[in-house]
């Protein structure tokens, strides 16, 4: 266990660290996608999705809290030193993307804004300026300063999710409309799963410096689990009313004016910093010597320039993508570790074929699931089947490690 005495984060900060983050436009964009299930079906989906997935990424918080170390070191119980470098690198590779996915959803939605304000038509030069401000806001670290900040954000926040939701709901017709067809249930119970799931390389993170395990798991739960289905809701009602989840067209139906800039900002900035600074974390589990800060400061900078570049119209392809990775990774290391009760970082062993296998087999499953549009999606079954198959096995292969000697 590695022991960190910055333990000084409670229950609040969590659950507004974590409601900050689930209040972000790429969050209404993917609750937007679910509409062809019509409104009762589509929240069916999405709160049942999101109660797998919160549960799942309460358990991997658990660990981070537990051994005091982060995300991907924590794959080190499972994988090995190596293959751990495997998931720093995908990592980075994801948060890279969802930093360029949240300021380019962010940037879209400012253009849009400043359109009918000022007819100014900029948005790369607003990719640039929100890129920009996500730098300062790591530049200022995890002194007290940002998480009074990130509090007052959230609280912001919390104030326009109200706003949206009675500019969407106002109309309360769209409560009954039906399904129009073209996605199964299992598509959007996926696509709610995924969400939190794209969040478990990072939750440990944060929770490694959680005053008690309780503090962490409730208050990184309740904070996630609220924001995000209300997210998706918002873009799933938005989708229907207005066939339109784009949150700069439903702030300015609010009137919000200048209020709506503001708001994009606070979205992005408080979502935006967990990716970034993660990227920092797990590039440093493989360049230890390296500052966590400042190599998120770099990743910022690539994701910003990326966002110049990238087509959201692949967003969905991006969601299923992660999905097929984390859900059979994780399902490996809560099987070993609250299962097996195997919890102990091993110096010696550098990287465990066996588990890599299982996880290959995992998302080969994963894609094979989302093909047939299973009911419950792909990570419900690859996470039994993974788990089942990895613990059978586990008795047979634990010896087949390939591990330095001890001398």
């Amino acid at each position: 266990m590695i022991h960190n005495k910055n333990t000084t984060l409670g229950f609040n900060h969590y659950l507004f660290l974590w409601f900050g983050a689930a209040v972000s436009i790429a969050e209404i964009l993917t609750g937007g996608l679910l509409a062809p299930l019509g409104f009762q079906t589509g929240v069916a989906a999405i709160v049942l999705g999101h109660i797998v997935g919160t549960i799942i990424l309460i358990a991997g918080g658990i660990i981070g809290t537990d051994e005091r170390i982060p995300a991907i070191v924590s794959t080190r119980i499972s994988f090995g030193q190596y293959g751990s470098y495997i998931f720093s690198i995908l990592n980075v590779l994801q948060l890279v993307g969802w930093t360029a996915v949240m300021i380019l959803a962010a940037s879209r939605s400012a253009n849009e804004i400043s359109k009918v304000l000022w007819g100014f038509d900029q948005q790369s030069l607003w990719s640039l300026i929100l890129g920009g401000l996500v730098l300062l806001w790591i530049a200022l670290g995890r002194d007290s300063g940002l998480k009074k900040a990130n509090m007052a954000a959230v609280f912001l926040l919390f104030g326009i999710t109200l706003v949206l939701s009675q500019v969407v709901f106002k109309d309360t017709s769209l409560l009954s409309a039906p399904a129009q067809g073209g996605m199964s249930f299992g598509e959007a119970l996926e696509l709610s799963v995924i969400m939190p799931l794209s969040w478990l390389p990072l939750i440990a993170d944060y929770t490694r410096f959680a005053k008690d395990k309780k503090s962490a798991a409730l208050g990184s739960g309740i904070g996630y689990f609220v924001g995000s289905c209300w997210m998706y809701i918002i873009g799933l009602g938005a989708a229907i009313a207005a066939d339109n989840p784009e949150p700069s067209a439903m702030m300015l139906a609010a009137n919000l004016g200048l209020a709506a800039l503001g708001i994009v900002v606070l979205a992005t900035l408080t979502t935006t910093f967990l990716d970034a600074y993660s990227a920092g974390v797990s590039f440093a589990n493989i360049f230890p010597k390296l500052n966590e800060k400042r190599v998120a400061l770099i990743m910022t900078i690539i994701g910003t320039l990326t966002a110049l570049f990238v087509d959201i119209e692949q967003y969905e392809n991006f969601l299923i993508a992660l999905g097929s990775v984390f859900a059979p990774l994780f399902a490996i290391l809560l099987t070993e570790y609250f299962i097996i009760k195997n919890r102990r970082l091993r110096p010696e062993l550098l990287v465990n074929w066996r588990a890599l296998a299982v996880w290959l087999l995992g998302i080969y499953l994963y894609y094979q699931f989302m093909d047939i549009q299973f009911i419950l999606g792909a990570t419900i079954p690859v996470f039994v089947i993974t788990s089942l198959l990895y613990r059978s096995i586990w008795v047979y292969t634990k010896e087949w490690s390939y591990c330095l000697n001890n001398k």
